[in-house]
Parts: C-alpha cells; sequence; structure tokens
C-alpha cells in the first residue's frame, strides 16, 4: 500500500510540472478475426485476449462476448482506482469486490429496430467493501474511485469515435 502512495504522489507531482506530458494517444487493441465470430485482440508487451459471441448468435461460445470484456473491464478498473485511491488514504481494504452488469436489448444489436441501442441500455456497479476505516472514509474512496475510474468515466460519457476504414 505505501509503494503504491509514494508511485502515485510522484506521478502527481511530475505531471504537476510537466502537463503537456498528461495527455496521450493510449496504446492500441487490434482485433483479428480467427474463425467464425472468435476474435483475438492484441495489444502492447504480448497481451492478447479472445472473445467469442454466443451459440444463437452464429459464435462457437468458446470465450467471453466483447460485452461482457467491456463490464469486466468496468469492474476491474473501478476496483484497480478503489484501491489506488485507499492506498493514498492510508486505508486498509479488508475486502473490495466490484460487480457490473448491464441491461440490453437484442433488438438494437441484431438491427431489428433502429430506434433500440446496439449497446447496454443501463448498467449497474455494485460494490462490496469492508475496512476497520470508518464507513465514511471507506464510502469516499469508493465513490472516489469510481468518479475517476477511466473505463467508467467512457461508459458513462459520450466519447467522439472517429472511424477509419482502408479498403483493399
Amino acid at each position: 500500500m505505501t509503494d503504491i502512495a509514494t508511485k502515485l504522489g510522484a506521478a502527481r507531482e511530475y505531471l504537476g510540472a510537466n502537463r503537456d506530458d498528461a495527455r496521450y494517444r493510449d496504446s492500441p487493441a487490434s482485433a483479428v478475426i480467427e474463425s467464425g465470430l472468435r476474435v483475438r485482440t492484441t495489444g502492447p508487451d504480448g497481451a492478447e485476449l479472445m472473445s467469442d459471441m454466443s451459440q444463437g448468435v452464429g459464435g462457437g461460445g468458446t470465450a467471453p462476448s466483447p460485452g461482457w470484456l467491456l463490464r469486466a473491464a468496468n469492474a476491474s478498473c473501478i476496483a484497480t482506482l478503489i484501491a489506488m485511491r485507499a492506498a493514498e488514504e492510508g486505508v486498509e481494504l479488508d475486502t473490495l469486490e466490484v460487480t457490473v452488469d448491464s441491461e440490453s436489448d437484442d433488438y438494437g444489436i441484431l438491427g431489428l429496430d433502429d430506434a433500440v441501442p446496439a449497446g447496454p441500455l443501463s448498467m449497474r456497479v455494485q460494490v462490496r467493501a469492508s475496512s476497520a476505516a470508518p464507513d465514511e472514509k471507506l464510502r469516499e474512496v469508493i465513490d472516489w474511485g469510481v468518479a475517476h475510474s477511466p473505463v467508467c468515466d467512457a461508459v458513462k460519457r459520450a466519447v467522439p469515435v472517429e472511424v477509419q476504414v482502408d479498403l483493399g
């Protein structure tokens, strides 16, 4: 915990003195269809994950769906930010579990009704945590973590998306 707090403090100090270094293009994720709807996505330093759709829509069901990976990314990012803030605030977490689910309507993804969004209609974040710290302090740490999670922010906010297509 002390190491996390020390490194976060150093990062804040550095970026406070070097504002231009705070903004950058994130490392890309590159997805390639392997077979059917099974997709291998790769990133920096050998990072790799697989996704697949359920058999009901023509996939093989051999890996998590991209939608589940979005929820997993949201849950793990929120948990990470809560843990980072807890370290900075000297709050020792006995337990921390973040669960994210969503509500969807397949009419959107299958194009049965263009008025229905293809993505989730809503998302729910449930945090279960315990600590010797006062409940008010723990709640403050949790709220800060949720508010500063980049993945949660991207889900909540309309992020401009530029699509580039190369044919041939």
